[in-house]
């Protein structure tokens, strides 16, 4: 099973040098992805859990493929109805061949809708939009030889039926977004059961999960899978394992924007978190 790391690419402290740094720690400590997320407008309500400044993602996996070397680059997610989906597949097949075929296009349909209003984006067809502009996006990398990619997995975020369905007819893989792993079963028997129904393939499991380290146990029947002390990560990532997730993906941004700036105390839940896949580094 992969690894990935989402790294914060947002709020004040966040600087190019931090992006490199965060970049060569997640590749040092053999991490097979990283990941950013996606805004274009910092309205409010985005400001509200993830303030400027907000890196842009095609822009800033690209810098990052400059200063790695192994490690996948990701989105999670790509907001699709932001972006023209012409214009969507040709930076995504740039930035992979470039990158060296490293890249995976995780996708979601949106949530902020002062973000929306703000690019013209009709917020209520935002489902119909991302479902219209994924298939074009395939047809563009498959019909046009000037893409010159090869390619690109898409993930499809969303926690509802909606983005199970989608993921099922238009992905690769299924990305749920930080949830509980009783959750997760059970979301996982939907899934198959979706794939069934629509006569289609049952998409990879590639959740991304919390990862903030205690150094007590954490109790709590709702407790996120990746919150806890080392000991209840490790046994999450071996259910998750266990469940068929061929990639889990670490989200250590836990709405604490003092970590965006001191992000060592990151780093060190991911360090003991790679001492989990090589005990000899312990």
């Amino acid at each position: 099973m992969d690894i990935g790391v989402n790294v914060p690419n947002f709020a004040p402290g966040t600087e190019p040098e931090t992006l490199r740094r965060w970049a060569q720690t997640v590749e040092g400590l053999g991490f097979d992805m990283l990941l950013v997320s996606d805004h274009i407008v910092v309205t409010p309500d985005v400001a509200q859990q993830y303030p400027a400044p907000f890196y842009e993602p095609f822009t800033t996996l690209s810098y990052l493929a400059g200063v790695t070397r192994r490690v996948r680059l990701g989105t999670t997610v790509l907001i699709v109805p932001y972006r023209h989906p012409l214009l969507t597949a040709r930076m995504a097949a740039n930035l992979n061949r470039l990158s060296g075929d490293r890249l995976v296009l995780g996708v979601g349909v949106g949530w902020a809708r002062q973000e929306f209003e703000a690019l013209g984006v009709p917020f209520r067809q935002r489902g119909a939009l991302t479902d219209e502009y994924l298939a074009t996006m395939r047809r563009a990398w498959a019909d046009t030889a000037d893409y010159d990619t090869a390619p690109i997995p898409i993930w499809v975020g969303g926690n509802s039926d909606a983005g199970i369905r989608r993921a099922v007819r238009l992905g690769d893989a299924w990305h749920p977004l930080r949830v509980t792993l009783d959750w997760l079963t059970d979301a996982v028997g939907r899934l198959k059961a979706t794939a069934d129904e629509l006569n289609r393939p049952v998409p990879a499991l590639v959740p991304r999960i919390a990862l903030r380290m205690t150094d007590e146990p954490v109790t709590d029947p709702d407790r996120l899978a990746g919150v806890g002390t080392v000991d209840q990560i490790a046994a999450d990532l071996d259910r998750l394992r266990l469940l068929g997730a061929r990639t889990v993906v670490l989200d250590p941004f836990n709405n604490d924007l003092t970590e965006i700036r001191e992000p060592e105390r990151a780093w060190r839940a991911l360090a003991a978190v790679a001492a989990l896949r090589d005990p000899t580094t312990r």
